[in-house]
C-alpha cells in the first residue's frame, strides 16, 4: 500500500487555499443562479466540502458560520438514509428537516457524492435560505413543526442525473412562489455540480490521488492551532447567564464553560425549557453557533474545517429552548439560537478579557408575505444588521451583520421585487454604546407598502427589550424598535401593513468596551462632529 503524502506547510497552505476557492466558486455559482434576493442578494447560504471520514473540509469564506458545526451532522444523516455504496455518479440528495439540517424547514440542504475513478473521493453539500416552504409562513407564529411547512426527510432529488418529477411537483404546490423555491432548489444543484467538476480538477492538477489523506492533515493543522490557543486560557469553568425576549415572557440563558488543557466544554444546564411557539433551537443549531463562538474568541483567523470543531465539546439538556425535539416549533430559531456567542462571550470574558466583545446589536430579519403590484405573489426577507460591538482597542462597526453573515439587499433590487419603497435609510445617531471604544451604530430603515395589497408581515426582533451590554465598564446600545406609521408596536409577532402604511425599524445599538471616561478626547470630539453620539 502506498503511503499517504506528507505536505510540507507551504504545499499544505497552497493546496488549503485551493480548495477554498473551490468553494468559493460553489457561493459565486449559487449567486449568479438563484431566483431569490434571499440567496443572491442577501448571501443566506453555505457551501462546504466534506471528506469520506464525514469531516468538514472546506468552506466558502462567504458561508453563514454556523453550518460549520452543522454539515457533517447533515452528512452523516444523508449517508445513514444512503449509505455510500448505494450512490452513483448523478445522485443527489436533499434534506430540510430541522433536526438533520440546519435547524429549520428554511434551509434546503443539497449533497452530491463527488465520484473519481469509479469511487467517492469527497462529498459536496450546499445550503440555501428558501424564500417559502408553505405552511404559515416564516416567523415564530407556529406553535408546532406541522404548521411551519413541508418538511423533507433525506429524499433523491436526482438519480443518475436524472430529476425526481414527482418530488418538484409536491414542492411547486405546497409554496406560495414555486418559481423562487424551484429555482433556489436547481441552483443549489448547479452549485455542487460545479464542486464535483472543480475538485476533480484540483486533483488532476495536483496529482492527488485521494481527498482525505490530505484533508486529515489540514484539519490537524486546525486542530493543533486551536488546541494552542485554547491551552493559554486559565483552566477552570466560567459561568454565563443572561435574560432575552421571548414570546409570552423574557428567557433565561444559562452556560458553562469549562477550560481544560487544550479543550473547551460548553454545557448549556439551567437554560429555560422548550416553549410553545416558534423560537425553539434545535441542538445542531445550538452547536454550531457554539463552536463558531469559541472560534471567534480563539481562532477567528483559521479557515473553517473539521479541524477547529475537534477540541469543542457541547451538550443542552433535551427538552430545553436550546435543545428542542419534534414536534416543537422552530422556524425563527435564530431568536434565541443567535444569542449563544454573547453568552460565551460574557462567560469568557475573566479566562480572556481582552479577546472578547462587547454585545452586539445583531441582524434583524422580517418577513413579508403578500402580492407584487403587477399581481404576482411576495414571499421574502429583509435584512438590516444592528451595530458591532466594541472591542480592546476598536470601535464597534456600524451596521455589521452579526452573528450571521447576510449581506444587505440593495435598495433599487428590494425595490424591483416587492414595490416596497424604502424611505429612508440611515446611520441610528447615539444608538452605539460609550466606552474606551464605541459600539457601532444601528440604523434607520424605513419602508412603505406600494403593493396596493395588505402585506402579511411577521417581526422577530431581538435587543428590543434587552439591548446590547456593553463588556468591562462600557455603556449599552439602544434597543431595537418597530413602528408602524410613527407607532410602535410588538417586536415579536405577526401584523398586517395597510396600502401606504410605513413599517419604521430602529435597529440596535453595540455595546461599549472599556470606561468611557478613557475614550481618547480626539475620539470623542471627532464622533460629536460626525454626530455619532
Amino acid at each position: 500500500m502506498t503511503a499517504a503524502p506528507n505536505y510540507d506547510p507551504v504545499s499544505l497552505k497552497i493546496l488549503w487555499d485551493r480548495l477554498i476557492s473551490i468553494t468559493d466558486e460553489g457561493v459565486s455559482t449559487l449567486i449568479r443562479t438563484a431566483f431569490s434576493t434571499v440567496v443572491r442578494e442577501a448571501y443566506d447560504l453555505s457551501v462546504v466540502l466534506l471528506d469520506t471520514d464525514g469531516e468538514l473540509l472546506a468552506q466558502g469564506t462567504q458561508s453563514i458560520p454556523s453550518f460549520t458545526g452543522s454539515a457533517p451532522s447533515t452528512l452523516a444523516h444523508m449517508l445513514a438514509r444512503f449509505p455510500p455504496e448505494s450512490l452513483s455518479p448523478g445522485d443527489v440528495i436533499v434534506t430540510n428537516d430541522p433536526w438533520m439540517g440546519t435547524g429549520h424547514t428554511y434551509d434546503i440542504n443539497v449533497m452530491a457524492p463527488v465520484f473519481r475513478q469509479g469511487r467517492i473521493v469527497a462529498y459536496a453539500l450546499s445550503v440555501t435560505h428558501l424564500p417559502d416552504i408553505g405552511g404559515q409562513g416564516f416567523g415564530g407564529e407556529a406553535t408546532e413543526i406541522y404548521q411551519e411547512g413541508l418538511r423533507l426527510p433525506v429524499l433523491k432529488l436526482m438519480r443518475g442525473g436524472k430529476l425526481d418529477q414527482m418530488l418538484i411537483d409536491l414542492l411547486r404546490v405546497n409554496v406560495r412562489v414555486p418559481e423562487q423555491v424551484i429555482g433556489d432548489v436547481m441552483a443549489n444543484v448547479a452549485c455542487v455540480g460545479v464542486l464535483d467538476r472543480q475538485l476533480n480538477a484540483f486533483m488532476d492538477d495536483y496529482d492527488v490521488a485521494d481527498i482525505t489523506p490530505l484533508s486529515r492533515q489540514i484539519r490537524a493543522f486546525s486542530e493543533r492551532a486551536l488546541r494552542g490557543r485554547i491551552a493559554e486560557m486559565a483552566d477552570g469553568t466560567y459561568p454565563g447567564e443572561m435574560t432575552i425576549e421571548g414570546v409570552d415572557a423574557p428567557l433565561t440563558l444559562r452556560c458553562a464553560v469549562t477550560v481544560r488543557g487544550e479543550s473547551i466544554a460548553i454545557d448549556y444546564a439551567g437554560t429555560d425549557a422548550s416553549v410553545r411557539h416558534g423560537i425553539n433551537v434545535p441542538f445542531c443549531f445550538t452547536n454550531g453557533y457554539s463552536i463558531h463562538a469559541v472560534k471567534c474568541v480563539a481562532a477567528a483567523s483559521i479557515p473553517n474545517n473539521g479541524g477547529a470543531t475537534r477540541p469543542i465539546a457541547v451538550s443542552a439538556p433535551e427538552g430545553s429552548i436550546l435543545n428542542a425535539p419534534p414536534p416543537c416549533a422552530v422556524a425563527a430559531r435564530h431568536s434565541v439560537g443567535w444569542f449563544l456567542p454573547t453568552l460565551i462571550f460574557r462567560a469568557l470574558a475573566p479566562a480572556v478579557p481582552a479577546a472578547v466583545q462587547a454585545d452586539s446589536g445583531m441582524i434583524n430579519m422580517v418577513n413579508f408575505r403578500g402580492t407584487h403590484r403587477n399581481g404576482r405573489p411576495i414571499t421574502t426577507l429583509h435584512f438590516a444588521s444592528g451595530g458591532f460591538g466594541a472591542a480592546a482597542g476598536h470601535d464597534g462597526e456600524p451596521t455589521l451583520s452579526t452573528p450571521s453573515s447576510n449581506a444587505a439587499i440593495p435598495i433599487e433590487v428590494w425595490e424591483a421585487a416587492t414595490s416596497i419603497t424604502m424611505t429612508r435609510k440611515a446611520l441610528r445617531p447615539g444608538s452605539g454604546g460609550t466606552g474606551a471604544a464605541r459600539g457601532g451604530l444601528g440604523q434607520e430603515v424605513f419602508m412603505r407598502n406600494d403593493t396596493g395589497h395588505d402585506l402579511v408581515v411577521d417581526v422577530m426582533g431581538v435587543r428590543t427589550d434587552y439591548p446590547a451590554e456593553g463588556m468591562h465598564g462600557g455603556g449599552p446600545g439602544a434597543a431595537r424598535e418597530i413602528h408602524v406609521n410613527g407607532r410602535k408596536v410588538g417586536q415579536k409577532g405577526r401584523f398586517v401593513l395597510a396600502p401606504g402604511d410605513i413599517l419604521e425599524r430602529y435597529e440596535a445599538g453595540g455595546g461599549g468596551f472599556g470606561d468611557p471616561d478613557a475614550r481618547p478626547a480626539d475620539k470623542t470630539a471627532e464622533d460629536e462632529r460626525l454626530g455619532l453620539v
